[in-house]
Parts: C-alpha cells; sequence; structure tokens
C-alpha cells in the first residue's frame, strides 16, 4: 500500500496553500494498492519536530476502500460523505489544520499515515490520534507514509 499527494513528492516541500500561511485546506490524497481485503481507511497527520514534542494536524477515519483518493479542501466537520469521521486536532478543532511551525524554527516534517483496516470502525467522529491509534491497533493490515516539510 502506498499513499501519495498530487501537491507534493515524498520528502517534498508542502505548498503554502495547505498551510497556516494561506488557505489551510487540507492535503489531497490518493490511496495505491490498498489491500483488497481492507474495509476501510484512517489517515492521521502529525509533526514530530514541533516544539512541544508530536502536534497532531488531521485524524480522520472510516474512508471506504472505493474511494480511491480524498480531494484537497476536505471540510472541517464531523462526519463527511460515505461515513467518512474527522477527529480531534491538537489546536483543539474537528478535522484539517494545516502547517503551521514557529518563524524561525527551522524546517519541521509532516508525516501522513494511511491505515488499511479489516472493518469499518463505526465509531463517533471527534476522535483523538491517541484513541484512534487504540482503536485501529488490532485490525491494521497494511500502512503507508507520506512526508511533507514546510519551514517558515
Amino acid at each position: 500500500m502506498r499513499v501519495v499527494s498530487p501537491a507534493f513528492e515524498n520528502g517534498g516541500m508542502i505548498p503554502a496553500k495547505y498551510t497556516c500561511d494561506d488557505a489551510n485546506i487540507s492535503i489531497p490524497l490518493v490511496f495505491v494498492s490498498v489491500p483488497h481485503d481492507a474495509k476501510s481507511i484512517a489517515v492521521v497527520m502529525d509533526d514530530p519536530d514541533a516544539p512541544v514534542g508530536i502536534f497532531v494536524h488531521w485524524v480522520i477515519y472510516d474512508i471506504p476502500t472505493q474511494i480511491e483518493a480524498l480531494p484537497e479542501g476536505i471540510p472541517n466537520v464531523p462526519e463527511l460523505e460515505y461515513g467518512i469521521k474527522q477527529g480531534i486536532n491538537d489546536f483543539g478543532e474537528i478535522g484539517y489544520g494545516g502547517p503551521c511551525p514557529p518563524p524561525g524554527h527551522g524546517p519541521h516534517r509532516y508525516f501522513i499515515k494511511a491505515y488499511a483496516l479489516d472493518r469499518v470502525l463505526y465509531a463517533d467522529p471527534g476522535l483523538s490520534k491517541a484513541e484512534l491509534m487504540e482503536l485501529i491497533e488490532p485490525f491494521i493490515l497494511d500502512e503507508a507514509g507520506l512526508m511533507g516539510v514546510y519551514e517558515r
């Protein structure tokens, strides 16, 4: 399984429009070679370089495997079409919060991890990353990562 974005290459710079310096809209993602026995996908985006430790930017889950991509600009609402749910980021909000590293702090790495699960969670929206990871751990069939960099 792989997760890619048409917005940037793995290890490349995240365009400003996906950050707090511009439109702050969610990054488009494409899921490639998802296991055929997977029933849903969960995605977490975080920044391990934040001064406070790992900072969570996006938690989204119950993505049906028939959906091969998420477009940019997913609305920051608890529940989307097809039963897709969004969790709480470390800004304290539902949905996506773009890269927003402290100015002059150097480049930060943003890791987007996609997990293929053998079931649909049917969990309520609003899970934290920790809650989601605990919930999905026994059901992960495969996982994939994408890393982008942003600096202010």
